[in-house]
């Protein structure tokens, strides 16, 4: 009988760098992304290293483009990890003013920088609300095509904000046909 490998997204724990999950498979080691210690290559009979939820179990090995595109969705939706997403440089250290209509009242002032974050954190919540849609068990896949239309609308919604990221990967982008 052939024994099966774990596959990427199976989480585990490990006596020395603590939770974590597995992002690569290679013959003879995992590649494990640990919430306090990074990414490090574990051996596969190392015993300090415990299985906590296998998943994606295979008797093959993934391939490293597999890999990277698996890697992204699990941080996102288990870690709990938010990528490190640059505000543009024109904008460090800058000021948003929310001046209201009324002269008489005075205007909001808030860096920048808080603001950016809260447009991330809005960003990252949005992916993770697309993973569980698309992961879902119990919607049709109508239901889940029918939900996923309200998100790309909503990330085009979002588009204005583009001009605050440092690299373009970074920005929202909603309906190709420009229904946004």
């Amino acid at each position: 009988m052939e024994e099966l490998t774990l596959g990427v997204g199976s989480r585990v724990q490990h006596a020395h760098f603590g939770p974590g999950v597995i992002v690569g498979v290679k013959y003879a080691q995992y590649k494990v992304t640990f919430m306090d210690h990074g990414i490090k290559m574990i051996d596969k009979t190392d015993p300090l290293f415990e299985v906590l939820v296998a998943e994606n179990q295979t008797a093959e090995v993934e391939t490293a483009s597999d890999v990277e595109t698996s890697l992204l969705k699990i941080l996102r939706l288990w870690g709990g990890v938010t990528e490190v997403v640059p505000l543009g440089d024109r904008w460090k250290n800058g000021t948003m003013v929310l001046q209201p209509g009324d002269a008489s009242l005075k205007a909001k002032e808030l860096p920048i920088e808080t603001f950016f974050h809260k447009i991330v954190m809005l960003r990252d919540r949005l992916r993770v609300l697309e993973q569980n849609i698309n992961s879902h068990k119990v919607l049709t896949d109508e239901e889940k095509i029918n939900l996923q239309q309200y998100i790309t609308r909503i990330y085009g919604s979002l588009t204005t904000f583009n001009v605050l990221f440092k690299e373009k990967e970074h920005w929202f982008t909603g309906d190709k046909a420009g229904n946004d």
